[in-house]
């Protein structure tokens, strides 16, 4: 396995639409996207989609992984069975692989200490500060945050959250990123002129 596999954690509940935007132009940029459960048994999205996960989670390592990708999903808010991804979340950002969360995983993250010392962002704050964090003063209002090898994003947020993973991973850079963001965040047809070209 090469640093260009990035690791998708895919767990009961998780939110299938706000990875869409990431997934599809990794994998069209020559990134191979992995999908990680809880164990190796199929998992059933919010949408009710059935997944085949790639590998469990105890099989994930940083070495093997370009980054790993946290969703939200309702099991983040109702106990403790995703906690293993955000531990795991800690030995990827310890080992200097990036962590990329998104709505509800921000909790999760929270739970772990993981936003205490780094500026993110998630749905409001106060969903944060119900977690008994100690981050509360790294909050930023903004559609998606990178500090370092984290990225943060709230729940209305897929494209923002998809720019940073790209900018962190240099798939695009510049004005081709600003033309992808522009694209389909915006809907702004002239951006496709820059990406075509």
């Amino acid at each position: 396995m090469t640093r260009k596999t990035v690791h998708l954690a895919v767990y009961d509940s998780y939110a299938d639409w706000e990875t869409g935007h990431t997934t599809a132009y990794l994998a069209r940029n020559g990134f191979t996207v992995r999908t990680v459960g809880p164990t190796a048994g199929p998992v059933t999205t919010l949408g009710g989609l059935r997944i085949q996960p790639d590998l469990a989670l105890a099989d994930v390592r940083p070495e093997d992984s370009a980054l790993l990708i946290l969703t939200g999903a309702d099991l983040w808010d109702s106990g403790d069975e995703l906690a293993p991804f955000a531990r795991t979340a800690r030995t990827f950002l310890d080992g200097g692989v990036p962590v990329a969360a998104i709505c509800g995983a921000t909790a999760g993250l929270a739970r772990e200490g993981l936003l205490d010392d780094r500026a993110h962002t998630s749905a409001v704050s106060f969903y944060l500060a119900a977690t008994g964090y100690a981050g509360g003063a790294r909050y930023v209002e903004a559609d998606a945050v990178t500090d370092g090898d984290l990225i943060t994003a709230g729940p209305t947020e897929p494209v923002a959250f998809a720019r940073e993973v790209f900018a962190r991973l240099g798939v695009y850079e510049g004005r081709k990123l600003d033309a992808w963001y522009r694209l389909f965040h915006d809907s702004d047809a002239s951006a496709y002129e820059v990406l075509a070209g």
